[in-house]
């Protein structure tokens, strides 16, 4: 497959642009990365939460397992250790919560950023070099067949404008039924050029 144009300034033009395509994903993949970091970071308040519920829990049951041991008080004392402990369980949930909710948005956040612009860079970039790549393939390929010349001359003369054609010939498509030589191989000619292509069997 022929990725690049044999013509320099249209081979350096595609190179220029795929850098600059590649620069550019690069950047809105950092940047995506930067702001998924930057969000993420606020589960810290999460895991405090989280943290400060689990160890108020600990220390109500533990408590509650100590004056619930006390012979006499013990049953009833333990009853409002028991509902403290309840409340620091539902901290610890709550903690848990907002680092999952946190972390949803940051995920999401980050990728949005990041995959709008590089979907729109590939639609913009990629799809054209894709195109030209089977294009100019094809018309190698379609040179080296047996009455590829005439095929791209036809091609030529169905694609390109008529001040184009003109400079070919002045009556460039009768010269083509004709089956002319010379004409054959310039209509040939200008249809690789459109595509980037150079041929030494059409430019002599």
């Amino acid at each position: 497959m022929q990725l690049y144009a044999d013509h320099a300034p249209r081979r350096a033009r595609q190179l220029t642009g795929d850098i600059v395509a590649l620069v550019f994903i690069v950047v809105w993949i950092a940047l995506g990365v930067w702001v998924y970091q930057l969000i993420a970071a606020f589960q810290q308040l999460g895991i405090q939460m989280q943290e400060a519920g689990a160890g108020f829990k600990s220390t109500m049951v533990e408590l509650g397992d100590t004056l619930g041991s006390v012979p006499l008080i013990g049953t009833g004392i333990r009853v409002p250790f028991d509902g403290a402990s309840d409340a620091g369980a539902a901290l610890e949930n709550a903690g848990q919560s907002q680092q999952d909710t946190v972390l949803a948005t940051a995920t999401s956040v980050g990728l949005l950023i990041a995959l709008v612009p590089i979907v729109m860079i590939l639609l913009l970039w990629l799809l054209p070099r894709l195109r030209f790549a089977r294009q100019a393939t094809e018309a190698k390929n379609l040179l080296s067949s047996p009455g590829g010349a005439d095929l791209l001359a036809l091609r030529a003369l169905s694609t390109h404008n008529l001040g184009q054609l003109a400079e070919i010939a002045p009556d460039a498509v009768s010269l083509w039924r004709a089956g002319d030589p010379a004409t054959v191989a310039r209509l040939a000619q200008l249809q690789l050029r459109s595509l980037g292509v150079r041929s030494a069997l059409v430019d002599q």
